[in-house]
């Protein structure tokens, strides 16, 4: 008996080698990578070519120059309004502007630091370095200025810096700052005339002191 004649389809099916599973998908995906990848380097050339020829190129904007990239501070209290509340004067007077100011809440103050302040000389004349003293004195005149006002029922004449608890120190201030001093309302007891505030100073947005302040209105 002769055996079944097999169609040759079928035989040359059986024939060829079969390839494993794996294999017979990534030749499709390793084509796709290799043909994106030309396409790819296709537009880097034609892109490099265009700007070579010009083409396609963008007009820069022209340059602002350094000078008028920066706005000026706003002015909400002036060195004249600022006299005219706190009793301090030269060469103890640390507070040039204010320049956001919340009656009862918070006040914003910036001191600008110069190689003629009276306290370089000393301090030191090799390296001019603020004294963090001063930069504490400056932060509590920031605070005086939110409890002197008549918002808040505060006078000039027996209010005093009375406390100071976690003061730190990040980063000297230098001649040629300018301190940017938030000093923001925590807690304030009218009955006794004591007032904690939360103190921050910046220069160019670096935190460079940072502590706690206690104010009191005295009685007579």
């Amino acid at each position: 008996m002769e055996a079944a004649a097999v169609p040759r389809s079928v035989a040359a099916c059986r024939a060829a080698p079969a390839l494993p599973a794996a294999r017979a998908l990534a030749l499709p995906r390793r084509a796709l990578s290799v043909s994106i990848a030309a396409a790819s380097t296709r537009r880097l050339h034609l892109t490099a070519r265009r700007a070579a020829d010009g083409e396609g190129a963008e007009t820069a904007p022209e340059a602002v120059p350094i000078e008028k990239r920066f706005p000026p501070f706003p002015s909400v209290m002036d060195i004249n309004q600022i006299r005219e509340i706190l009793p301090h004067r030269f060469p103890f007077l640390l507070v040039d502007r204010v320049i956001e100011y919340k009656a009862g809440e918070y006040a914003v103050g910036i001191k600008n630091v110069t190689i003629n302040d009276n306290f370089f000389p000393g301090h030191f004349p090799e390296r001019p370095i603020m004294p963090g003293v001063l930069m504490v004195e400056a932060m509590a005149q920031v605070g005086g200025l939110v409890m002197l006002q008549p918002e808040v029922g505060g006078s000039r004449d027996n209010f005093f810096f009375a406390g100071i608890d976690k003061v730190r120190f990040r980063k000297p201030v230098i001649a040629g700052d300018t301190l940017i001093m938030r000093m923001t309302l925590t807690k304030y007891q009218k009955r006794f005339g004591l007032a904690k505030m939360e103190g921050k100073a910046y220069v160019g947005g670096d935190l460079v002191c940072e502590g706690e302040f206690l104010l009191v209105s005295a009685t007579e």
